[in-house]
């Protein structure tokens, strides 16, 4: 991945939006009105047109429009609908300004005459990826094609509608045809109106947007179970009735976590109430033998291996299983990892009541406050560490490309050396070329090649890390630790030394999710993360939903955490060679 920095947005920027008072109606809001219906099979075909329009309707009109707007318009104007006609007259009124070419009808009736194109130069989408941004390896642009030929997508809608468009337009002294005949419909909003979660038409618009970028270009619907298609009445259906933006972005949330995408995330840039500062405790846990197990605390009243077993009178297996039903992820140890800190989240303003055993058995229950800022790190050896005479230890977590740099000559005459990948790697990629002697390469990152609407007949633009062997070259054995946090630029690292056997991997499988993320930010202040790749392994196998596993299995024990020992570090030494 030749911008493998980019993957490191789904971690480093991964943003808890805090809930928020409800929000009084503005000018132009639209006040909670659940859908009919009806209602809701007309939003659901305006959204399926909307997104071939918007992504795949090539004509000069569509490339200037307005696209929040005319999702806000559309919603207003399609739920109304009282029959297919209707709909079908209102799809046209106000997707046709932007896409003279678009037609609807009712399913059931015969399908207008298509109009005859010229045969001359003309232009379609090439998406690589969902292209919205200059610096990004994703891009969407038109691209030359003839026109005349019969390129024309049609297909069948809820509310009983049909559409079509062609795929390829016309270009002649220098517009595309046919050129628009009417201007584009406005919302009905005021002029000064602005986009906002506590908006029904908004909420309405951005579930229309996000649906239809991931329907057309996420990457894994054939590894994720589950029906995406559906997922689209559901969230239309919970928008519209929404309390406010906080609740709304609970909604995109479960939309998210219908993709099974460990970097699947929404953040709300407006969502954070100065009055109401959230936080979160001072302990970072571990699911160790079924219980919640405290490995590392900057509170006083925790310790290293206390089990807590409530939080705030709720037993903490329920509630990790409704922290884990937010949490997109396409494995269960990284939607475990991420519930974990979920449920220490909550307002500063009251401190948590937590309850629990101690080491000895001993019951206790404190008041733990939540504080600002990252959990407290569990312990571990210096970054760069002899933890045995000539046995190194190195921790890609904390490590920095210089300190790695002027560690080589060390590294190089070591007996053994272990790399800790249980975490996020600093350095660059380059540092694995030290541990060969031959030419390796990392997994294939697969970009899709869209040029026709819901993913049909897509290619893959494929690349990857080519790495030569570079001196000084460790001479010792090797072996890499890790576990359900490695993510993403982690599981980069680990394809590597997975596929080309440079070295045992120890610990547990890693999350399961790699690609570059591709952020799409939606009208009110909402961001929705995701991946816009796929990652194949070496020998062509999913990536997706099973990450690396590990060669040499170690589970951690709430005896060895008791006891302040790091089993996994431990059997890591042993592979080395290192002595006890």
């Amino acid at each position: 991945m030749r911008s493998f920095r980019l993957a490191a947005l789904a971690l480093c920027a991964w943003v808890l939006a805090a809930p928020v008072a409800v929000a009084q109606s503005g000018p132009g809001d639209e006040p909670v009105r659940a859908t009919s219906g009806r209602g809701n099979e007309n939003l659901a075909a305006f959204a399926r047109a909307y997104g071939y329009v918007r992504h795949f309707y090539p004509g000069d009109e569509a490339v200037a429009a307005d696209w929040t707007a005319v999702a806000i318009a559309g919603v207003q104007r399609a739920e109304p609908a009282t029959s297919p006609a209707d709909l079908a007259r209102r799809l046209e009124a106000v997707l046709r300004p932007v896409a003279p070419a678009f037609r609807a009808w009712p399913t059931d009736r015969p399908p207008p005459a298509a109009e005859a194109l010229a045969r001359v130069p003309g232009l379609r989408w090439r998406h690589e990826g969902f292209g919205q941004a200059e610096r990004s390896i994703y891009r969407s642009e038109r691209v030359p094609a003839e026109a005349g030929q019969p390129d024309l997508f049609t297909a069948d809608l809820p509310g009983g509608v049909s559409v079509r468009l062609p795929l390829v337009v016309a270009v002649e002294a220098g517009h595309t045809l046919p050129a628009a005949t009417a201007d584009p419909v406005r919302p009905q909003k005021p002029i000064d109106f602005k986009p906002s979660g506590d908006d029904r038409a908004t909420r309405l618009a951005d579930v229309v947007i996000a649906w239809n970028v991931l329907q057309h270009f996420y990457p894994y619907f054939d590894l994720v179970p589950g029906d995406w298609a559906a997922e689209l009445p559901k969230a239309l259906s919970a928008a519209a009735v929404d309390a406010d933006r906080a609740a709304f972005r609970r909604t995109l949330q479960r939309l998210v976590v219908a993709l099974g995408d460990g970097h699947g995330a929404v953040v709300d840039a407006n969502g954070r109430d100065p009055a109401r500062p959230f936080g979160s405790l001072a302990v970072a846990l571990a699911w160790i033998e079924d219980r919640a197990v405290v490995v590392a605390a900057n509170d006083p009243g925790l310790r290293r291996g206390d089990v807590i077993a409530r939080i705030d009178g709720r037993g903490v297996g329920d509630l990790i299983r409704e922290a884990e039903g937010r949490v997109s992820g396409a494995t269960p140890q990284w939607k475990r990892f991420r519930a974990l800190y979920e449920i220490t989240t909550g307002p500063m303003a009251t401190p948590a009541r937590l309850e629990g055993l101690r080491a000895d058995g001993a019951a206790f229950a404190i008041d733990a406050p939540r504080v600002t800022g990252a959990p407290p790190r569990e312990a571990r050896p210096e970054p760069l560490a002899e933890l045995r005479p000539g046995y190194l230890y190195v921790d890609l977590d904390r490590i920095t490309d210089g300190e790695i740099e002027a560690a080589w000559p060390r590294l190089a005459d070591a007996k053994g050396v272990i790399f800790d990948l249980r975490g996020y790697p600093k350095p660059r990629p380059t540092f694995l070329s030290h541990l060969t002697d031959r030419i390796v390469t990392s997994p294939r990152w697969h970009v899709p090649v869209i040029t026709r609407p819901d993913q049909q007949g897509v290619t893959w633009k494929t690349s990857n890390w080519t790495l030569r062997p570079a001196q000084p070259r460790i001479a010792g054995r090797i072996a890499f630790i890790t576990d359900g946090r490695a993510m993403s630029y982690a599981e980069s690292v680990l394809g590597l030394v997975e596929g080309e056997r440079l070295a045992p991997i120890v610990g547990e499988p890693t999350a399961g999710t790699n690609g570059n993320v591709n952020p799409l930010v939606l009208p009110g202040g909402y961001t929705i993360r995701w991946t816009g790749m796929k990652v194949l392994k070496h020998d062509g196998s999913p990536h997706h939903g099973v990450g690396i596993q590990p060669t040499v299995p170690v589970r951690r024990t709430l005896a060895g955490i008791r006891a302040g020992r790091d089993e996994q570090l431990e059997a890591a030494l042993r592979e080395v060679g290192a002595p006890p």
